[in-house]
């Protein structure tokens, strides 16, 4: 790997590090600012059967034969891979919490297709999961920081393709004017999925991209889940609630059929490349 493909790796790690919580607040705060609450994952998962098919359903719906198997990694409650729900012969989920797991294997029962899950991180069981025909990873690679040996597991259990889904720009950057209000601390404006693309070229993936806006909405159903989400990110008491739905409302935050979401619309890339399972 020459000086510029391990500059692009390093470029993300840096840049992910960069969103560490300052010790001093972290201490301080009386909740856990980390993880997404199931009900979140469980009622974006119930909506993919009555939303369009999106960029990233339709790269992977292209590549999966009919009846084949889909791996979705880091799978919450199955956003990922249950639209393919109607042409898989078989889920097969990987996720860290056993509540996501449980509602993907809910959620697949529903739908009627065959699923199993494995409960752990992503590559450190990559070992118990066979190969399968399309593997899709959505909104996780922020959240890995040594991209190489995660990206190039996923391309290892793909027979014909990875498809990869994340937001343009890194979640948390929309929370920056709360942590400057409520911190007076400025966070970071990267990585972004420029940077992604760079680091996944750098370890040989012929990556394709596709950016586009999200029509349905990423948010909360109830006000007071989102406030008190946003607290506990910001690492605030729960008596701060007030104050943080008050600086929500004046950010843009608003509801958009039924779900409660940011002033800002949603902007989503695509990454796809091909597999290397035989």
């Amino acid at each position: 790997m020459d000086g510029q493909a391990t500059g692009a790796l390093e470029r993300w790690r840096e840049q992910l590090d960069g969103w560490a919580i300052p010790a001093e607040i972290l201490a301080a705060a009386p909740e856990s600012p980390w993880g997404y609450p199931v009900g979140l994952f469980r009622s974006r998962a119930l909506r993919t059967g009555s939303r369009p098919a999106t960029p990233s359903n339709l790269e992977a719906a292209r590549a999966l034969p009919e009846g084949g198997t889909v791996l979705d990694v880091g799978a919450g409650a199955g956003a990922g891979s249950l639209p393919l729900a109607g042409s898989a012969g078989r889920l097969v989920a990987v996720d860290e919490s056993p509540a996501m797991v449980a509602s993907f294997l809910a959620a697949a029962g529903q739908r009627g297709v065959p699923a199993e899950a494995v409960e752990g991180s992503w590559p450190e069981v990559a070992g118990r999961v066979g190969p399968a025909d399309v593997v899709v990873c959505h909104h996780v690679l922020y959240n890995v920081a040594d991209l190489a040996p995660f990206a190039l597991a996923l391309t290892g259990h793909a027979r014909r393709r990875v498809v990869a889904e994340l937001t343009d720009r890194h979640p948390l950057v929309g929370l920056r004017p709360l942590w400057r209000r409520f911190h007076d601390l400025d966070r970071p404006t990267g990585p972004g999925a420029g940077d992604a693309v760079a680091a996944l070229a750098a370890v040989g993936l012929a990556v394709d991209r596709q950016d586009w806006e999200q029509a349905d909405r990423f948010g909360f159903d109830d006000f007071d889940e989102l406030v008190a989400f946003t607290r506990r990110r910001l690492c605030l008491p729960a008596a701060r609630d007030p104050e943080v739905a008050e600086a929500l409302l004046a950010d843009g935050t608003r509801q958009v059929d039924g779900v409660w979401v940011s002033g800002q619309p949603r902007r989503v890339t695509t990454l796809s490349w091909p597999g290397t399972a035989t």
